[in-house]
């Protein structure tokens, strides 16, 4: 029902002494320059109680080394992100990577006609539907915004849509600020029956982003709080943008991220010891032409496998951003990025994987480019199980028995083994007549037509909350 990436041999590319110099240039970052942290009176007088040097008319922040070393090492290596169905929880072991789809585009590509349109609440539970029914899809973001619905409550309209169309665990990573922090928790406490069920099983997660270079918003910081009091696990994404908010040098950009991930990481932890908290990084360059984003290329994919690596350094579990190409539609240069930057989160150990389903720079979702990713991710998790090498899968007795000019087609070992090999579910492997006979499809038409088969025949949960959920997202929007 989950389709993970399981590692044998994960990928280093930075030395043990690259991760000291660069752990070393974050401290000093976070002692020297420090970084903007609007907080509480109360939060802030904790902090300040453990070392921390905070400018009260800035809100500028100055972690001791000390302070941020002995509070990394609070933070629990591994847990379980849990879902609403039990079959579907993740465990978080520092063995396997699990693949989400991408969040929060304001644009979608229209399922039946191409043409691009504003998102809607109706988008996000479909997609959720979709997903529900992709084994390499683990968990979800809501992957489009409900643009209709009140934008001060949006992200538990969001929530709302996810729980009600998926079963799955859900990153409710719309919720930036103390308000809808307190309504997600209402929400996923009703559906477990009680908070205290919710610490104990946690179906939902979150994560607050820092802004680059070097700051966070107060409402984000309080929102993370919020989750982290309430036992649901949060992280700290950094999306810093080399040459602009962050060095062009991919060891300054590095740097400057990892301070900021680190900040957010030990404020969770001087607060509430233990926490579960992951750490997360979508770290990207600017395009030099026009000043976007480049969203695959070289430098992302090193970066990926940088943060991914630095998580592993501080044993704590990551979320690195993958996919997620500049092409426009899903052709040649979205399967090429998508598919280089998806190999690189997963043989560089990334526990999360997000996500499948955004094209042109992160601002529009395509539901064909969330199944094309999905096929992408398939073959990856075949190619990172590597191989076991045993007496058995060495097979020398079976090869014996056939010697040579045999065949193993009718061999009892093949046929055992046949689901060893790996198997498309939209590439075409046919011959060039056969797929003429079909219409010349191309994969994009393929995957759109297994989507919306989803729809129509695809498992639809009970409204039962639906009313209950109604209720807690009204008395919020009244407050």
């Amino acid at each position: 029902m989950i389709k993970p990436v399981r590692w044998k041999n994960p990928l280093g590319l930075l030395s043990s002494d690259d991760l000291e110099k660069v752990h070393a240039a974050s401290l000093g970052i976070l002692e020297r320059t420090g970084i903007i942290m609007p907080l509480s009176k109360g939060r802030a007088q904790l902090l300040s109680e453990h070392g921390v040097i905070i400018d009260d008319n800035s809100s500028l922040c100055r972690f001791p080394p000390a302070v941020v070393e002995e509070a990394v090492k609070k933070a629990p290596p591994g847990y379980t992100l849990c879902a609403l169905n039990p079959e579907f929880d993740l465990t978080l072991d520092g063995v396997h990577g699990y693949l989400s789809t991408d969040g929060s585009a304001t644009v979608i590509a229209d399922l039946q006609t191409g043409k691009l349109r504003k998102s809607t609440k109706k988008d996000v539970g479909d997609i959720a539907r979709i997903a529900e029914q992709l084994p390499q899809i683990s968990f979800l973001w809501p992957s489009v915004s409900a643009q209709e619905c009140n934008p001060r409550v949006q992200p538990l309209h969001e929530l709302q849509a996810l729980m009600l169309n998926s079963d799955k665990h859900i990153q409710a990573m719309t919720a930036v600020d103390p308000l809808n922090a307190r309504g997600s928790i209402e929400i996923a406490a009703l559906a477990v029956g009680g908070k205290d069920m919710l610490r104990e099983r946690p179906v939902i997660s979150n994560f607050q982003c820092s802004l680059s270079p070097l700051s966070y918003d107060g409402s984000n910081l309080e929102a993370a709080l919020i989750f982290a009091e309430a036992g649901v696990p949060v992280g700290f994404v950094t999306m810093q943008i080399g040459s602009s908010t962050a060095p062009i040098t991919l060891a300054g950009n590095l740097a400057l991220g990892n301070a900021e991930v680190l900040a957010g990481i030990t404020l969770v932890q001087l607060c509430f010891p233990g926490a579960p908290v992951f750490y997360g990084a979508c770290s990207t360059m600017m395009e030099l032409k026009r000043g976007g984003i480049t969203s695959g290329g070289p430098e992302d994919y090193l970066l990926q496998a940088y943060s991914a690596q630095l998580a592993r350094y501080y044993n704590i579990p990551s979320s690195i951003g993958t996919f997620c190409s500049s092409s426009k539609t899903n052709d040649w240069q979205a399967g090429m990025e998508n598919s280089l930057s998806g190999l690189i989160s997963a043989f560089s150990k990334a526990d999360m994987m997000s996500g499948a389903g955004l094209i042109n720079g992160a601002k529009v979702f395509s539901i064909e480019q969330m199944i094309l990713d999905c096929e992408a991710f398939d073959l990856i998790c075949s190619l990172g199980s590597g191989t076991e090498i045993s007496d058995y899968t060495l097979a020398l007795d079976i090869i014996d028995k056939v010697g040579p000019q045999g065949h193993f087609l009718a061999e009892e070992h093949t046929f055992n083994n046949l689901s060893q090999v790996w198997m498309p579910q939209i590439s075409n492997r046919g011959s060039y007549e056969e797929w003429e006979k079909l219409g010349r499809p191309t994969p994009g038409q393929v995957a759109a037509e297994k989507a919306e088969e989803i729809l129509k025949t695809g498992f639809k949960k009970p409204g039962s909350l639906d009313q209950e959920i109604d209720e807690i997202i009204g008395a919020f929007e009244k407050e």
